[in-house]
């Protein structure tokens, strides 16, 4: 089968997803389907974001939370996006579901998410990524891969089998929707696409042409 053949065959969900009015219950629905579908991170996203010159930069993270309040992930404060975050507080999502050929992408405004926030996200994570956090000078030039084996090494003897707190340096956004754009695909390059706005106490829906 060709490519040509794979698109023309492509078939819509039997939901009408267009006729919901809500984005973050759809969005829930939606990732809930990936998480059965996607074999490796279905909660993974392409983060972009731009420097205080406006230059853009994505790279991918993954969510860690989300609700009516925006879309949250966690991060080195000191490494590039943190610095691009702090000068330019607004970023942009693209969740991508191969398997499920469909995309989200969330443009908004960015903010910290609280102390108990981060501290408690903090120790949720696995012993060895919260040393991690202590180790990784994130974006930073590394002279060789042993000496983040070092680091982490002297991050390990340092806290033995004690409590690992949360680096200063360390923490989470939660990116404020300004607008949620939903994408489902379609036979022939014609896709659904229906794009949210905050609208009141609500969101307004408009459908896009593809």
């Amino acid at each position: 089968m060709t490519l040509r053949e794979q698109d023309a065959s492509a078939q819509l969900t039997s939901r009408d997803f267009t006729e919901r009015g809500d984005p973050i219950a759809l969005f829930s629905e939606w990732l809930k389907e990936a998480e059965a579908s996607e074999p490796n991170d279905p909660n993974a996203v392409a983060l972009a974001t731009a420097d205080a010159d406006g230059l853009p930069d994505v790279r991918m993270v993954l969510l860690k939370a989300y609700d009516e309040d925006g879309f949250v992930f966690y991060t080195n404060l000191e490494s590039r996006k943190g610095e691009q975050l702090a000068a330019n507080p607004k970023a942009a999502l693209c969740f991508h579901w191969k398997s499920l050929a469909r995309q989200v992408r969330v443009r908004g405004n960015v903010s910290p998410v609280s102390t108990e926030e981060a501290d408690a996200y903090f120790a949720s994570r696995a012993r060895l990524s919260r040393i991690g956090a202590w180790a990784s000078r994130q974006s930073r030039p590394l002279e060789s891969r042993f000496a983040l084996e070092k680091a982490v090494a002297t991050e390990t003897a340092r806290f033995g089998t004690g409590k690992i707190p949360r680096p200063p340096y360390w923490s989470g956004f939660r990116i404020a929707p300004v607008q949620i754009e939903f994408w489902n695909n379609g036979a022939f390059r014609l896709h659904d696409r229906v794009r949210f706005t905050p609208h009141g106490d609500g969101w307004m829906k408009q459908r896009l042409y593809p």
